[in-house]
């Protein structure tokens, strides 16, 4: 887990706190996917952390083990806030694809927690940033072939609940992984239990158009994302940092 701070950090004060999962479809990827938008949002003053977790290629785990850690990365977060300087009331969770899939399920997932968590300290981040995220692992859904009847524990999509946290999603329109209709879907049942969830649909974007190495696409994602928080009140809007 790597850890990127403000740059004059006081001590005495307590700050957001910014989680990201990096995608791969829990078979790869790197920890470093999200290394630019931790460098932006932590000179905003949050606190950003980036989890690794297992994957196939690396430790021959399932999606299951994947969410295991997840949930482990943020209870861990909570368990240490004061020596961490963290507001545990301003966590957001965020991802890219399977990533996203990890932090929408610390949220609406019930089961997979590993067996030397500390249970009684919750894993529900405060807000979700999500892009391009697998919410759908039903039949049709990405991941189905992997998990099969356990979707239904697992999908984030049938697993929506009151209670479940303020969200925004991107999405872009020629996705060849998430299709558009499933994320309006998605949004649709999040406002059926009375759940904020913005979704910005990116036209002729495919998958993973909102990384770095696409930066006028990181740049305007970014930028909604700082909305998006400020709206919660997680960021002020000073101080103003160029997106770079």
């Amino acid at each position: 887990m790597e850890v990127y701070r403000p740059d004059k950090i006081n001590t005495a004060k307590i700050y957001p706190a910014m989680i990201f999962f990096f995608g791969g479809g829990w078979n790869s990827g790197s920890v470093k996917q999200f290394e630019h938008h931790a460098i932006y949002f932590s000179q905003r003053g949050m606190i950003c952390f980036l989890v690794d977790y297992r994957v196939k290629s690396r430790h021959q785990t399932t999606p299951f083990e994947s969410l295991k850690d997840a949930k482990s990365a943020i209870r861990f977060i909570r368990e240490k806030a004061d020596e961490l300087n963290i507001d545990t009331s301003k966590i957001v969770a965020s991802g890219g694809s399977a990533g996203g899939h990890l932090a929408a399920a610390t949220a609406l997932i019930n089961d997979y927690n590993e067996n030397t968590d500390n249970i009684s300290v919750s894993c529900i981040p405060n807000a979700l940033v999500l892009f391009n995220p697998v919410i759908d692992n039903g039949p049709g859904g990405y991941g189905y072939d992997r998990i099969g009847d356990e979707y239904k524990n697992f999908s984030p999509l049938h697993n929506i609940k009151n209670g479940a946290p303020p969200t925004i999603l991107f999405l872009g329109t020629n996705d060849n992984l998430i299709p558009v209709e499933t994320a309006k879907y998605y949004q649709k049942i999040m406002e059926k239990v009375n759940s904020r969830c913005e979704l910005h649909l990116y036209e002729g974007q495919g998958h993973g158009f909102f990384n770095y190495n696409n930066f006028n696409y990181y740049k305007k994602t970014v930028s909604e994302t700082d909305e998006f928080l400020q709206s919660l009140g997680y960021l002020n809007k000073e101080p103003v940092i160029e997106i770079k």
